[in-house]
């Protein structure tokens, strides 16, 4: 079977600031536990390539499994050391690639040619297109071979404005998630803040926010066994 292809941020801090952060650590571990129980492999990657910060609030939101993965050598070799450059990964490779979350991915991810190249490689050889929380950042300037972005007419879901009110994150942010999405043709569904929710629309498959890693996981296992 087809490896999967996770994606994180090579950014250490909000722009214009000193204010740290980084991976959401549980939107890359719990994801990886999910494949590992069904026997998936996962390759890690960044826009640069290497070294990959945590975003230190995640730490605060940790479980035995989380610190499992977090602590074994293998994860931190590839997915917080050296991780992949776009230039590195053949996308026939992999059946989906999965786009993680923390802040930080709101500047590397929206914009990256080689980034939206491979994603749209991996789209059109039909495999999925995965996100959790602002991980959605990787979706938002995806445009198909006619120039259409490929969230419009679809729906979708991510960090929501609320969600961002309340982080106290909005008014640091480049772009609302939601806006962008609305403003790009897409249906951007939501549920309460900070509850689980994951939407599949075709081949994409996107998360809320941090709770809902585990249930875009699972619709991307659903798919991949069928």
């Amino acid at each position: 079977m087809k490896k999967v292809l996770l994606v994180e941020t090579n950014v250490t801090r909000y722009q214009g600031t000193t204010d740290p952060t980084g991976l959401w650590l549980g939107e890359a571990a719990e994801f990886v536990d999910e494949m590992n129980q069904d026997g998936i492999a996962v390759d890690y990657m960044s826009p640069k390539g290497g070294f990959v910060p945590l975003d230190p609030r995640s730490m605060k939101y940790t479980d035995d499994t989380i610190m499992r993965i977090y602590e074994d050598s293998d994860f931190i070799e590839r997915a917080l050391k050296n991780t992949l450059r776009p230039d590195q990964v053949t996308p026939g490779d992999y059946a989906a690639i999965y786009y993680t979350g923390g802040h930080g991915v709101m500047w590397d991810f929206p914009d990256d040619p080689n980034l939206q190249r491979l994603a749209m490689a991996i789209y059109d050889n039909g495999g999925y297109i995965s996100s959790v929380c602002h991980g959605i950042a990787g979706l938002l300037n995806l445009k198909d071979a006619q120039g259409k972005y490929l969230i419009a007419g679809k729906q979708i879901t991510g960090f929501t404005t609320a969600e961002e009110r309340i982080a106290g994150k909005k008014s640091v942010v480049p772009f609302l998630n939601q806006q962008v999405a609305e403003a790009h043709g897409a249906h951007f569904m939501k549920k309460r803040f900070y509850s689980e929710y994951a939407v599949k629309d075709g081949r994409l498959l996107t998360g809320q926010n941090p709770f809902s890693v585990r249930a875009v996981a699972k619709l991307l296992l659903n798919e991949l066994q069928h």
